[in-house]
């Protein structure tokens, strides 16, 4: 996975630094090499570099190059490892092009341009199709001709941005099963995420699977998979699609900590819940990857509980390569922050195929985002952008959303649901109380999280936050099956993080803690005032405000976040870009 970007400028300016300071913008999408090329006078120019955008800056600095038109990428290793001649953008003689996705059938394309004489620099997949245009230009076609016919020759997921040095008017772009739009403003610009252009850009067009477009600094045009000529729908710039900058904090995933209360406050205000929204559906089943499958399995519970109906959860990258059965009259809805998650996306268009009768719904933190497009019925979580790889407030926005869709039809918790932000807000109050746990787990090698009920899934996300930024060896359990097994992990040094308020759990949660504190003396207790009470000074305790038991999950998500973020703080390591890790994952 990476991101791409690409700009013509209208008063022919160079480009070259709009380009880096868009591929800045598509940083949380995980990295580990960045490059430009522009055409020129004297031709197509580019600079790669291995690492950090700094690196790709200084370079330029030394080594400057300017263009009316360019493209950019942010590279992601699959096909080779990370080395600058497998970054991007690649070069032939007459054309660059950069590529986010996998083309399936390189390796027979390859063969077959070696045997023609071609020549090969990189270990990369996405070198074949610039090759490949390359040959059609030797062979006399013109850049339209060539870029038509090397899509009909890839297979596999994509989004190219293509320029020629012959055209140095035109970038030509496509899209299949991985996101691109074209954005209209002060410049045309082309990119993967719609808020990599939205500062230059005032409106944007979306492309679907199978379209291609023709861009130049007058407008664009955009052709179906048959390339025959569509008309795009043009979309406002949004808010939610500007990256607003860290707003004075250290990181941006402390900055989205923080605006949870705002989040879920506008979220509560938003995606009221059709009357009849639930009528003849026998059974739900959730598609989700990663953090959104927490959340989906949260959802879980709330469904049965309250609307009575039988819920299933499943891990999108499995679900389609299962042969699952789908029954008629089920509600699926899938649930991503970005939209454009490549697992989710497919299984949704594996229940398209295989059972018209499904209603498809979605819950997505991007409006316009393919999912979004592709379902029914859209709730919109009012998250805005959110920039650190650990999802924080877009977390916990689309628990708002399932709270709203499970108490529909129980006025008083949805009354109750008004109490959220505050509660919220003063959880955040908390921080210095974390912050000396923090400086006592900083430095350990494994952490257990329990929790039962709805809390199982906080603790698996509480120990799925601590891992992913901290890279502290982290599991969440249920609490009832720490006999099964994890309880041979625990010793002196290990903690064991347990949620633990006062309700319906709290006596067999307590059990399953004593039976915990009998084996190790680290445990950290996270509870209210009521739930406090019962354990003694040999448990460190953070006590989190009062509220109804039902929103435990979306409460008990912030602390555990805090933690995670002060620990990884303490360590040195990178908060919001963790190692191997991309915001939107747009490849298989």
């Amino acid at each position: 996975m990476c991101g791409i970007i690409g700009i013509i400028s209208k008063c022919n300016s160079n480009v070259v630094f709009d380009i880096v300071n868009g591929l800045e913008k598509l940083e949380y999408r995980g990295y580990d090499s960045a490059g430009v090329v522009v055409v020129g006078d004297n031709g197509l120019q580019r600079l790669r570099t291995v690492g950090k955008l700094k690196n790709l800056e200084d370079k330029l600095k030394v080594n400057p190059i300017s263009g009316a038109i360019g493209i950019g990428h942010t590279r992601w290793a699959t096909h080779g490892k990370a080395t600058e001649e497998n970054a991007h953008p690649v070069l032939t003689k007459d054309v660059a092009l950069v590529h986010n996705g996998i083309i399936e059938n390189y390796k027979e394309l390859k063969s077959d341009l070696l045997q023609k004489g071609y020549k090969f620099e990189s270990q990369t997949d996405s070198e074949v199709a610039a090759v490949y245009l390359q040959m059609q230009l030797d062979n006399g076609f013109d850049p339209r001709e060539a870029f038509r016919k090397m899509l009909r020759a890839v297979k596999g997921t994509y989004a190219f941005l293509v320029i020629f040095k012959n055209r140095p008017d035109m970038i030509f772009c496509a899209r299949n099963k991985s996101p691109m739009a074209v954005g209209f403003g002060k410049d045309v610009c082309v990119g993967s995420d719609a808020s990599s252009i939205s500062a230059n850009c005032s409106e944007i067009v979306y492309l679907d699977d199978g379209d291609y477009a023709e861009v130049t600094k007058n407008g664009a045009t955009f052709f179906d998979n048959d390339f025959k000529v569509v008309d795009k729908c043009r979309v406002a710039v949004t808010d939610d699609l500007i990256n607003t900058g860290k707003g004075g904090y250290s990181h941006y995933m402390i900055k989205e900590i923080m605006e949870q209360p705002s989040a879920i406050r506008k979220t509560l205000l938003s995606n009221d819940v059709p009357e009849a929204f639930f009528d003849n559906i026998s059974r739900i089943l959730i598609l989700a990857c990663g953090t959104s499958y927490h959340a989906g399995l949260v959802g879980k519970y709330w469904f049965e509980k309250y609307l009575r109906i039988p819920t299933h959860v499943e891990i999108a990258s499995e679900y389609r390569y299962r042969s699952p059965v789908i029954e008629d009259n089920t509600l699926v809805l899938v649930i991503t922050q970005s939209g454009e998650t490549i697992d989710s996306l497919e299984a949704m268009e594996y229940v398209k195929k295989n059972n018209s009768t499904c209603r498809l719904a979605a819950i997505s933190n991007v409006l316009n985002s393919a999912i979004s497009r592709s379902a029914d019925c859209v709730f919109h979580t009012e998250a805005g952008v959110e920039v650190g790889v650990a999802s924080t407030k877009a977390f916990t926005a689309q628990l708002t959303v399932l709270a709203k869709l499970a108490f529909s039809k129980n006025s008083k918790l949805l009354s109750q649901l008004q109490n959220l932000p505050q509660a919220c807000e003063d959880s955040l109050l908390l921080k210095n109380d974390i912050d000396k746990i923090a400086y006592k787990i900083k430095d350990c090698v494994n952490a257990i999280y329990l929790g039962r009920d709805s809390l199982y899934p906080i603790a698996l996300e509480g120990a799925l936050k601590l891992k992913e930024i901290s890279y502290i060896h982290a599991e969440g359990f249920a609490a009832g099956e720490m006999k099964h097994g994890p309880i041979a992990l625990i010793d002196d040094v290990v903690p064991i993080i347990c949620l633990c308020p006062s309700g319906d759990m709290f006596d067999k949660m307590f059990s399953n803690i004593q039976v915990a504190q009998a084996r190790g003396k680290n445990i950290i207790l996270f509870t209210d005032s009521v739930g406090a009470g019962s354990f003694d000074g040999s448990v460190e305790k953070i006590i989190l405000p009062s509220i109804n038991q039902e929103l435990y999950p979306i409460l008990y998500s912030i602390p555990l976040q805090l933690l995670a973020y002060v620990v990884t703080v303490l360590k040195g390591e990178d908060v919001d870009k963790p190692r191997n890790l991309a915001k939107s994952v747009t490849v298989e």
